[in-house]
């Protein structure tokens, strides 16, 4: 049977070449994908699990991993003391108070490592030989519990300083006084979500009254090519099953209840689209609930914050109010800001829209495994489970993925060719899992290839 490559010997000249049209390089990770550190204690929210890190089981821990939750304020105003330090290559664990590492997105930084994409938050032990002239792989990491649109303000800002730093480079390297840096940005999952976004509107947050923003491509000024891998474009089933239900990370681990996850805009953003058929009738599978992703539903369903079950966890999360009523008034309060939030947002992605020349929008996504596609929601309850599966990735379909758009018009669509939102440059499939995706060789074989030796304008 055939064997990977091996990436080093085809890339590893192409690594130490000088070349001013190979562009650096940003990585996004996806949800949860950055590690989130409290100021001035440099205690760690989320990812590790051990004695110093948050227990979102405690109150103490409870409280940082939430977001801030006020009456009438705006959610950008929502803030706190938590800031995310940076992508997370390995979840820190420990078990039996033995200290476990799990690989998260390191394979991905060390295969950008093998065509010199060094990046600086990681020691590559000398595993490829990066010569003295290599252009830098930047880890963008983001708070990923807040609103897309804040983090695609925070990217712009990210960008301009590394086009800074980059083109300093340049004149101490080459003598180039003028270049035109732009970067080539590598995605997963949110990530897509928000360098998607990044790519449209800039650096420009969401309007306060509701309004979408302009769709300029301001964006598109500062990247070559973007490269999303397993981008929730429709949404994942999953993450409304876990506002539901909470999330569970498995043995060992603490739980993060719904009302926790019900505090975090970005975790609303990636709801699956009730229009697309995505969210069923439990008694009737052939009606759609439209109106699945409006507060009222959520609150005559008495799902995440409006749970009542939850009022243990509100208790802890809001401390000095000592009114249940109260309590649930605020709740339900900001679940009508995330939701509406949440909205906002997809309307804003599901504009269609041409891309600009210059740039290349470039699709790796899993179709191999079943994965949840449709919801059932119980009409006399609170219940919702899945009824359907399709081809993805286990996490993310195939359809959303491709953003795909013909089961908006029903089943008769569906056999014709791809409607969809966003402009592919190009499409590419792998067999591999959500988070396995990144370390997959044929898609690391196929990104280095675009990255380094694809003949570019």
């Amino acid at each position: 049977m055939p064997q990977p490559p091996e990436l080093g010997g085809l890339y590893n000249e192409l690594a130490q070449s000088s070349d001013l049209h190979r562009n650096p390089v940003i990585v996004i990770p996806g949800v949860m994908g950055s590690t989130l550190t409290q100021r001035g204690s440099g205690r760690t929210v989320w990812g590790a699990f051990d004695r110093e890190s948050a227990d979102p089981e405690t109150t103490v821990g409870a409280r940082l991993v939430a977001l801030p939750m006020r009456l009438d304020v705006p959610l950008v105003e929502l803030t706190d003391d938590v800031y995310a330090s940076g992508a997370l290559d390995r979840l820190r664990l420990s078990f039996l108070g033995l200290p476990v590492g799990v690989a998260a997105y390191v394979n991905l930084l060390l295969a950008l490592g093998i065509g010199g994409y060094r990046d600086e938050g990681l020691a590559f032990n000398g595993a490829v030989d990066y010569g003295d002239d290599h252009f830098t792989c930047f880890q963008f990491a983001y708070d990923w519990r807040r609103d897309i649109s804040e983090n695609a303000v925070r990217l712009h800002e990210f960008i301009l300083e590394k086009k800074a730093y980059v083109e300093e480079e340049y004149r101490q390297r080459f003598g180039v006084e003028q270049p035109d840096v732009r970067f080539d940005i590598v995605a997963h999952s949110m990530g897509g979500l928000l360098s998607r976004y990044f790519l449209r509107h800039g650096g420009v947050l969401l309007p306060a009254d509701g309004s979408l923003p302009e769709l300029d491509w301001a964006g598109a000024q500062l990247v070559d090519k973007l490269v999303v891998v397993a981008p929730p474009n429709n949404g994942s089933a999953d993450a409304l099953l876990n506002m539901v239900y909470g999330m569970d990370l498995g043995f060992f681990l603490p739980g993060y209840e719904a009302a926790l996850l019900g505090t975090m805009p970005g975790v609303y953003q990636l709801l699956p689209r009730p229009e697309l058929g995505a969210i069923v009738s439990g008694d009737d599978p052939e009606r759609r609930l439209e109106s699945a992703l409006e507060a009222d539903f959520w609150i005559a369903k008495g799902w995440g914050l409006a749970s009542p079950e939850q009022d243990d966890i509100l208790e802890r999360l809001l401390p000095g109010i000592t009114s249940k009523a109260e309590r649930s008034r605020i709740a339900r309060d900001h679940l009508r800001k995330c939701l509406s939030r949440a909205r906002q947002f997809f309307a804003a992605m599901d504009r269609p829209a041409t891309l600009p020349k210059g740039v290349e929008l470039i699709l790796a996504a899993g179709d191999s495994l079943e994965t949840p596609t449709v919801l059932a929601v119980d009409e006399r309850g609170a219940g919702v489970w899945t009824i359907r599966e399709e081809p993805g990735d286990g996490t993310v379909s195939r359809a959303s993925a491709l953003g795909d758009r013909r089961a908006a018009d029903g089943p008769a669509t569906e056999h014709k060719r791809l409607v969809s939102s966003v402009d592919w440059s190009r499409v590419m499939f792998f067999f591999e899992g959500h988070l396995g995706l990144t370390r997959d060789p044929a898609f690391i074989d196929n990104l280095l290839y675009i990255l380094l030796e694809e003949p570019r304008d």
